[in-house]
């Protein structure tokens, strides 16, 4: 089995589907080394395991709304897609969304995986709670407010299987998107917030070589369909017509202003479409919001030897939070995202360039992605990082979750 994009094949001996929770619960119980699969969209080895993968995505739903407590409890391997529909039939709604809509909640939030928006918190920070399965096959809840919580969320699937997950949900809302087109290089560095704070949930899109820069997506909760909105954004015009994040596209949601549900608008892909490129390969790394300027600036001096490679850049921003994992722990961040022409050999090659560029800034690799960079120093860049590594240990002592890239990680990180 490969991944989504078909460059990342897995190295285990078998990949289980099993479509009852008590089905998984026997599986890991007797399997001496297992590891949780997604929706395998990430582009690394972090899912794999030279043992069995397991995949919780042919396990029903189940969806249950607690409208007193504001949660909805749904199965692990359900896409966003699908809780997304759900909710908004219901008049609920996820505070974020990603930009691919077609993902695993367990998946996404066991690996940081984000959406955006200066105010959002990733996905992860919607998980209320998280029902797993241990080494033993037993189940377990870890819910918010336990002394392990923050450690459990985005905890790469070496706490156990997740079966069951708890999101935070609040009334459902109206969302429009519209695209900017003519924002200068210049005119971003010189303020980044007023173009990232300019919406609900700011993207930005470039090929880091043309100026003025390609084209931003601003999506902007309202409460009225009258709402004005500016014709301009620092410089950058409004445009009338669809635009696409690549060319050969024609799947992205509803921009124009057109005023929907959030569930239709926040996502850049429809969920009812085939989404985004499949043959590439990505890279992302997250910075302080503070250090935005100065690091684009440098990754902007490497334009000649990115251009060729890439599709597209996107810069998005999320929240800080206090996940002892996540990318923007501690910190409100900037995410610095590269989908690359699937040519493997000169992208790794080129990644410790952008690597050493973003060095001085402290930049966190997506768990999920292409990056060169060394375990130990990754680990490094986490404060909680000993603590996660033990709570590791006494969760699962024998190691029954682990696979060749967490191991690297854990080891270089002891």
């Amino acid at each position: 089995m490969r991944n989504w994009s078909g460059t990342v094949e897995y190295r285990a001996t078998a990949v289980e589907a099993p479509t009852s929770v008590e089905e998984v619960q026997r599986l890991v119980e007797r399997t001496p080394r297992i590891r949780a699969l997604g929706t395998r969209h990430s582009f690394n080895d972090v899912a794999d395991t030279e043992g069995v993968l397991v995949t919780t995505t042919e396990i029903p739903a189940d969806f249950v709304i607690d409208a007193e407590r504001r949660v909805v409890t749904v199965g692990a391997g359900t896409r966003y897609a699908a809780v997304a529909t759900r909710l908004t039939e219901e008049g609920w709604a996820l505070h974020n969304m990603g930009s691919l809509p077609h993902i695993s909640v367990g998946g996404a939030i066991s690996t940081g995986t984000h959406g955006s928006g200066d105010l959002n918190g990733n996905l992860s920070t919607a998980v209320r709670g998280l029902q797993l399965v241990g080494p033993d096959g037993a189940l377990r809840w870890v819910r918010h407010g336990d002394p392990e919580f923050p450690g459990s969320v985005v905890a790469l699937g070496l706490l156990g299987v997740v079966v069951r997950v708890e999101l935070a949900i609040e009334p459902s809302y109206l969302v429009r998107q519209d695209v900017y087109r003519g924002l200068r290089w210049a005119t971003l560095l010189a303020d980044v917030p007023a173009v990232t704070s300019a919406g609900y949930s700011v993207s930005v899109f470039t090929d880091w070589a043309t100026d003025p820069i390609g084209q931003v997506w601003v999506k902007r909760r309202i409460g009225s369909l009258d709402e004005a909105v500016p014709d301009e954004l620092a410089g950058a015009s409004r445009i009338d017509g669809p635009s696409q994040i690549l060319e050969s596209e024609d799947d992205n949601t509803t921009q124009q202003g057109i005023a929907g549900a959030w569930s239709a608008h926040l996502p850049h892909f429809r969920i009812d479409s085939t989404p985004s490129n499949g043959d590439e390969i990505q890279t992302e790394y997250f910075i302080a919001r503070s250090d935005a300027a100065p690091a684009l600036e440098a990754v902007r001096a490497l334009a000649a030897d990115i251009a060729p490679l890439l599709l597209v850049t996107e810069l998005r921003t999320m929240a800080a939070d206090d996940l002892w994992l996540s990318q923007a722990s501690g910190r409100d961040s900037m995410a610095i995202h590269f989908t690359w022409r699937n040519a493997p050999d000169a992208v790794v090659a080129l990644t410790p360039e952008i690597e050493a560029a973003l060095d001085p800034f402290g930049q966190r690799p997506h768990w999920g992605k292409v990056h060169t960079m060394p375990a130990a120093v990754v680990a490094s860049r986490y404060p909680r990082f000993a603590d996660f590594r033990a709570l590791v240990q006494r969760v699962d002592p024998d190691g029954k979750f682990r696979g060749p890239a967490t191991d690297r990680l854990l080891e270089a990180s002891a």
